[in-house]
């Protein structure tokens, strides 16, 4: 799926530190493919231990919805496991917007299709009053030029070059290299094969 400019909601979970296991529970990494891991993201506060929904935990209200989720600073920290950036993209996030990511987790959701933005703290602090106040404050991401908008204003974000090439194109690792299999090719003919 390509990714390039979009405006939508927010949910917004303003808690620091959370770590890979708050993200998705170790017990649920059992699974070797992507699909259903949403179903299980922040289960342990979702959900009781019966299974019915906490109803004070924001996934569990109607107040925030929307594909992009507005954290606290150190997000996805602890372990690096791949599978909490599944759960996120599973759910249906396409950005994350923090003031700080932990790097293993900034690549794994970059690998995943999952834009990490990363704004400065006073910008958090606009965005999370911003929310509180208008859960329905719309926030436009435009990835071709690296710039975020809510409220009026708009910041810059950075992205590596060949990993904003690979959400545009909605492009894997493998597909990556796949797109570039003429010039290997010719490459190859050239200075190889000759």
């Amino acid at each position: 799926m390509s990714f390039e400019k979009f405006s939508d909601t927010a949910v917004l979970l303003p808690l620091e530190n959370v770590d890979t296991d708050q993200i998705i529970p170790a017990r649920f990494l059992k699974a070797t493919t992507r699909e259903g891991f949403g179903e299980n993201l922040f289960c342990d506060w979702r959900f009781n231990k019966d299974g019915s929904p906490k109803p004070d935990f924001v996934l569990n209200q109607e107040t925030y919805k929307g594909s992009i989720l507005a954290v606290g600073k150190n997000f996805g920290c602890g372990s690096s496991r791949e599978h909490a950036a599944w759960a996120i993209g599973d759910y249906g996030f396409k950005v994350v917007i923090s003031s700080f990511f932990a790097d293993i987790f900034k690549n794994n959701a970059l690998n995943n299709n999952i834009l990490p933005i990363v704004a400065e703290e006073q910008v958090m602090d606009r965005l999370f009053k911003e929310l509180q106040n208008d859960p329905a404050t719309e926030i436009l991401v435009d990835l071709p030029n690296e710039q975020w908008s809510f409220g009026g204003k708009s910041y810059g974000f950075e992205i590596n070059e060949y990993k904003k090439e690979c959400l545009l194109k909605g492009y894997d690792n493998i597909d990556y290299l796949l797109s570039h299999k003429q010039a290997v090719e010719s490459f190859e003919q050239k200075h190889i094969l000759n």
